[in-house]
């Protein structure tokens, strides 16, 4: 008996995307794809930041897509490295504001560029003919993956166990 084709296009998806994962360097702890001795989700708490300004630690985790004890813990991480100060919220006394330092700024821009230039350098090795459908076929992904829940665990919630 033959697999379904959907079962296995789901197969051929996953063994990509891991082999991708794996490939750019996204697994490595203790560094990021582009070189910088850092976590992935220090790495990328930096650059939102950067590009906020400033943000709640509920709002920090929601875009790195990771738990409150998940991003509590990152930002622990940060304020030890002096890359973040935290700040009780002026609002919410048990909700923290997180901003960079400007050791972090400064990081966060060297993270920026190192990523940019990484992102170059895999375009460019995709032919100049097939950029635009790749970008294309990843704004798919991420809309497909902007549908589903965050975590199995979330497709579960309010339901009785």
């Amino acid at each position: 008996m033959s697999k379904d084709p959907t079962a296995a296009q789901s197969d051929e998806l996953r063994r990509l995307m891991q082999r991708m994962f794996r490939r750019f360097g996204v697994l490595a702890s203790d560094q990021t794809p582009c070189g910088k001795p850092l976590s992935v989700a220090h790495a990328h708490a930096l650059m939102v930041l950067l590009s906020k300004g400033e943000a709640s630690q509920r709002d920090l985790g929601a875009d790195l897509s990771i738990d409150k004890s998940n991003v509590a813990r990152l930002c622990a991480k940060m304020v030890d490295a002096r890359h973040v100060i935290q700040r009780a919220d002026e609002n919410d006394g048990r909700s923290r504001r997180v901003s960079l330092t400007a050791r972090g700024r400064r990081l966060a821009r060297e993270v920026e560029a190192s990523s940019g230039d990484r992102f170059s350098a895999l375009l460019a090795a995709v032919p100049a003919s097939r950029r635009a459908h790749v970008i294309e076929s990843l704004q798919h992904l991420v809309t497909a993956l902007d549908a589903l829940p965050a975590s199995p665990a979330d497709a579960n919630e309010g339901e009785p166990e």
